[in-house]
């Protein structure tokens, strides 16, 4: 461990982000519930926010009023990521399926509110779960549009440009530097996504093709390989994992059915991707 902060100032810790500068920015999605509440009074002021540390971890910004879920300019309803443009815009997945919102969020470097896009529904630019966030080479926003099994690809004001359903139902979603898209699957089965196998998919983020796949092998349909995903650049893939189980816990609970997993370049060249051969997805 080579560092750790911000105890006690989070509910529901859900999604992590750092910057070019080495910021973290953290989405704690939720307010507190009455369990918790009972167990930590002060928890009522925490919860439905993003907040960016320095390196060392200082609070730089917060973005959102603790403990308070809205539709507002000023306030989320269950935040599920948030990511970075170049120019320092903010930008926040804000909701997570349920009575959440369904909309992305964007803010200027200084947490100025700019608009908004995006409600519950199955159409283009429309959401059920914003789980997880990207940008491209290009500057293009994709968002894990979980619950709706697919990536939906926006430009940075929101006008929509495509659609993607051959990376599964996508829980995390990473690119890197050379436009490689990295999109974890800790959901689909027979009932709510048929056909389809969890695990990582891997591919490009310019054609939308699909190269490889990690398969998700656990016996156990509640405990997921990955459900979050990043790479370093060196051909390496980090995954955590955690419980795929709809029953709602704490996130210190959560804890004790997380894990992160490290594939190496080697063994993810040796998974060829044995679908689409050929097609090209735009």
């Amino acid at each position: 461990l080579l560092k750790s902060f911000g105890a006690g100032m989070f509910v529901f810790p859900h999604g992590a982000y750092v910057d070019p500068e080495g910021n973290v920015w953290v989405t704690d999605q939720r307010p507190a519930n009455a369990r918790e509440l009972a167990a930590v009074p002060a928890s009522k002021d925490l919860g439905s926010r993003a907040i960016k540390f320095s390196p060392d971890g200082k609070v730089l910004m917060t973005l959102g009023k603790p403990g308070i879920a809205g539709t507002t300019e000023d306030t989320f309803n269950q935040p599920s990521d948030v990511i970075i443009a170049a120019n320092g815009d903010i930008f926040v997945a804000d909701g997570h399926g349920g009575d959440s919102n369904a909309r992305i969020v964007k803010f200027t470097k200084d947490g100025k509110f700019i608009k908004a896009w995006g409600k519950k529904g199955s159409g283009p630019g429309e959401f059920d779960t914003p789980h997880g966030l990207a940008l491209d080479s290009q500057g293009r926003l994709f968002v894990a549009d979980r619950s709706n099994n697919r990536v939906q690809i926006f430009d940075q004001d929101g006008r929509f440009i495509a659609e993607w359903k051959q990376f599964g139902r996508p829980s995390g979603i990473f690119i890197d530097a050379n436009d490689t898209l990295y999109v974890a699957d800790h959901q689909s089965n027979a009932k709510i996504n048929p056909g389809v196998k969890r695990g990582i998919r891997i591919g490009s983020a310019r054609d939308g093709s699909v190269k490889y796949f990690i398969p998700d092998n656990s016996k156990d349909p509640v405990i997921a390989l990955a459900e979050g995903i990043c790479a370093n650049g060196k051909g390496e893939i980090f995954a955590a994992g955690v419980s795929s189980s709809p029953t709602s816990c704490s996130a210190r609970d959560n804890l004790a059915e997380a894990s992160v997993t490290r594939f190496v370049g080697a063994s993810i060249k040796n998974m060829r991707y044995p679908l689409w051969p050929g097609k090209r997805f735009t």
